[in-house]
């Protein structure tokens, strides 16, 4: 085996400030990136660097091509938008590798980290992840639909605040509607919802709602869904400035 190596990075979710040293200095070293077509298009790279796009949905098959590139001898950077490791790359890699051939256990394969969606998306809106939260992703493609709708049950009924990735697509444009309808049935109503698009670019924007009001149509697939719990509190501000949002740090025994 020659010296190439694998790193799964993690961009971050869009502004360049928010892509870490860590990863700048990762991505630096790579001869190849691979990757989703808007996540390979992020990275500032010269044109000796070999750029390797392919569909949203050929996870698997794009790591095991990553992983034959490095057991080749390049220095392969496989890219991922936020944190490579929620609901990114990082867990098709080692799934490829747990399948693959053994000699692809013996490449050094490091993932780096990157600032997810639901931490940008809550520094922007206050600190609604002050107390115990959860992050389900409601896409359907490789989970049955009624498990999505359990764990949303469960996660609710605890108290949890809940942070929904991939809520919905044009391939998908039902499930977010779905959720909101599950979830009306484990909460009271006025808990908070914050529908958090693109935050850090130049179209970012942020609306808030409730549970009882939350309308599917505000989301997309750049949109972070976050979901309050009953200890997650909206603190106004004078200038029809938009409230922050919180969750309590303290919570009361159930009686």
């Amino acid at each position: 085996m020659s010296g190439g190596s694998l790193v799964i990075v993690g961009l971050g979710p869009g502004n360049p400030e928010q892509l870490t040293p860590q990863a700048r200095h990762a991505l630096a070293r790579a001869t190849d990136l691979i990757g989703y077509a808007p996540y390979v298009k992020r990275v500032g790279a010269g044109p000796e660097v070999v750029r390797h796009i392919s569909d949203n949905r050929e996870e698997i098959s794009r790591a095991r091509h990553a992983l034959e590139m490095a057991l080749s001898g390049r220095h392969v950077a496989v890219v991922s938008g936020g944190d490579a490791g929620v609901f990114g790359m990082a867990s098709a890699v080692f799934e490829a590798v747990e399948n693959g051939p053994a000699i692809w256990r013996s490449l050094p394969i490091q993932v780096i980290p990157g600032v997810s969606a639901v931490l940008a998306a809550a520094a922007r809106l206050g600190a609604p992840l002050g107390g115990d939260f959860c992050v389900i992703s409601l896409s359907d493609n490789l989970k049955p639909w009624p498990v999505v709708l359990e764990r949303l049950r469960l996660a609710a009924q605890a108290g949890f605040v809940i942070a929904l990735y991939n809520p919905r697509s044009h391939a998908r444009p039902w499930q977010l509607g779905a959720a909101f309808e599950h979830l009306r049935q484990s909460m009271g109503g006025d808990e908070p919802v914050a529908f958090a698009r693109a935050i850090g670019r130049p179209d970012e924007a942020v609306r808030l709602s409730t549970i009882a009001q939350a309308n599917a149509d505000w989301a997309d697939m750049s949109t972070l869904v976050l979901i309050g719990c009953p200890a997650t509190r909206l603190v106004s501000r004078p200038n029809g400035q938009e409230p922050w949002l919180y969750t309590a740090r303290k919570v009361e025994a159930a009686h």
